[in-house]
């Protein structure tokens, strides 16, 4: 029996020798997905990875449960575990069952998914803070000049680290955004408190217009209709208030919008994986702790700070260079 797990494995550490561990006596055979250094530039933040990909998958084959490593180039391990065709599918327990990757193709194969429990404390990212304990945001400011300068020039340090770090990635969205549109396609957007309003302002930007006259262009908020809201809410719990939304008005094609701050909003999770189900592209629109939503993401903007508001600024800082990018295309 085939057994695989994935993850970047950047700095080995106790949890990871469990998982590994574990993972081998469900199978004959454990196969691991490791991301490229690309691959976990783009969800895990340009500081990352710590070892390159070849010193990566030289260290795990050293480890006696491990039988291959594959390195995978796209944010999700879902084309690979289609070609490998595995029989357990094994994760980290910080994974719920229906946030995993290639989970519903293992079971519809007759396959099991297994999570494997943390070692509290334990994690790559908390190793890398203790020997870092100030990663240099570059938000630092004195407070000496007072709330007003100094919530601008935080402002100003996020929008900075941007136009250095991200412009890739943001043209890399807006290009996704474009070709839904180009080929007939929708987007759905969702988010909660100030990303729900972000939601709402992004949609009309294309349903109506930004700057420059030209066709409406679909898009739709899933923070609106009331009466769906709480209706779904209240017979299905808050967890899946977007995802039946999805579910009801995704198509192959379409693109959901995710936003969140954190990274981690399970209701916004959840509706990620229907879009993905659905076959729709994923954009994620988070904060520099957003691992999780940008692990699940086609494609992923983590904003350089961990402050809500410099984060929600820049997203509609962000959505607003989308907006551009389309007037400058469907304006004739």
């Amino acid at each position: 029996m085939i057994v695989f797990t994935n993850g970047c494995f950047d700095v080995l550490h106790p949890g990871h020798f469990r998982l590994l561990k574990e993972a081998k006596t469900h199978g004959d055979r454990l196969i691991v997905g490791i991301n490229s250094d690309e691959s976990v530039r783009r969800i895990k933040g340009n500081d990352r990875p710590i070892f390159n990909q070849n010193q990566r998958k030289e260290m795990l084959l050293s480890i006696e449960s491990v039988d291959e490593v594959r390195i995978f180039d796209e944010a999700t391990p879902e084309q690979l575990i289609r070609e490998i065709d595995p029989d357990v599918l094994v994760k980290g327990g910080d994974w719920k069952g229906e946030e995993i990757i290639g989970a519903d193709f293992v079971r519809k194969k007759g396959g099991k998914v297994v999570t494997v429990p943390l070692i509290d404390g334990i994690s790559t990212s908390s190793i890398i803070q203790r020997l870092n304990p100030e990663p240099g945001t570059g938000e630092t400011v004195n407070a000496a000049d007072g709330t007003l300068k100094a919530s601008l020039q935080q402002h100003g340090v996020v929008i900075e680290r941007l136009l250095a770090e991200g412009t890739e990635r943001i043209h890399e969205c807006g290009q996704i955004l474009l070709r839904t549109f180009q080929e007939g396609n929708k987007l759905l957007i969702c988010g909660n408190g100030g990303s729900a309003a972000d939601a709402q302002h992004i949609a009309a930007e294309f349903t109506g217009r930004y700057e420059k006259e030209r066709r409406a262009l679909p898009a739709i908020a899933l923070t609106t209709d009331t009466s769906a809201l709480t209706a779904v809410s209240n017979d299905f719990g808050f967890e899946r208030v977007f995802l039946r939304q999805v579910e009801a008005l995704a198509n192959s094609g379409d693109c959901l919008l995710a936003i969140s701050t954190s990274g981690t909003s399970p209701n916004v999770i959840s509706a990620v994986m229907a879009a993905r189900n659905a076959g729709c592209a994923v954009i994620g629109l988070t904060g520099s702790g957003g691992k999780k939503l940008a692990s699940l993401s086609d494609a992923c903007i983590l904003v350089p700070s961990e402050r809500t508001a410099r984060i929600q600024e820049a997203h509609i800082t962000i959505a607003h260079i989308w907006c551009e990018m389309i007037d400058e295309t469907f304006v004739a």
